[in-house]
């Protein structure tokens, strides 16, 4: 966003929304004003969608998206300072290339759930159980009924028959060297 605040959030919240293929049932957010108002709880009610907060001063309540920001988006994007008018160009590639990516041709570990003679479940990452999001997504029973209505399997596997993983993995990272070459343009020009 552009800024902290609704007036940013709602535009950036909504185009979020559409991208994901599933019907969301919740939304947890931080104490953050920009989250916690009228405007936000009005949108989330609207698509009847559950909306949940942290707790204060509780910083565990948020170790998963946090965990995420460290190995997903930090690691793609660094941790250089981005300009706020970068915002957009930010949310383009995100869009574009980021988010398909991450669902669509990024593996990722799935735990099992495993009890060791002492009867303790511990979890475990089998190298079987190396799928992609969307591959996971296919795989869990039922998964038509997960899908939003005017989301199908067949133009997903479009999506994710498009290239294979390595081209738009390479795809991406000339993009993004593209991204922050114009980013890097633009602070030079503004400063």
């Amino acid at each position: 966003m552009e800024r902290i605040s609704e007036a940013y959030l709602i535009p950036v919240l909504e185009n979020m929304l559409v991208q994901f293929p599933f019907i969301t049932r919740g939304f947890h957010s931080d104490n953050g004003s920009e989250f916690v108002n009228h405007i936000v709880a009005r949108l989330l009610n609207k698509l009847f969608i559950r909306f949940t907060k942290s707790r204060p001063r509780h910083s565990n309540d948020n170790g998963l998206v946090e965990t995420k920001n460290g190995s997903v988006i930090r690691k793609q994007l660094g941790y250089a300072y981005i300009p706020q008018r970068s915002a957009e160009l930010i949310n383009e590639f995100n869009k574009d290339l980021f988010n398909p990516y991450i669902n669509f041709h990024r593996p990722c570990f799935f735990p099992v759930s495993v009890i060791d003679h002492k009867g303790k479940i511990r979890k475990t990452y089998p190298y079987n159980m190396v799928r992609t999001p969307y591959e996971k997504l296919k795989s869990l029973p039922q998964a038509e009924s997960y899908l939003r209505p005017s989301v199908t399997f067949e133009k997903l596997e479009a999506i994710a028959n498009q290239m294979s993983d390595n081209q738009f993995a390479e795809r991406m990272v000339k993009a993004r060297s593209n991204l922050f070459h114009q980013i890097s343009r633009f602070a030079n020009r503004v400063a």
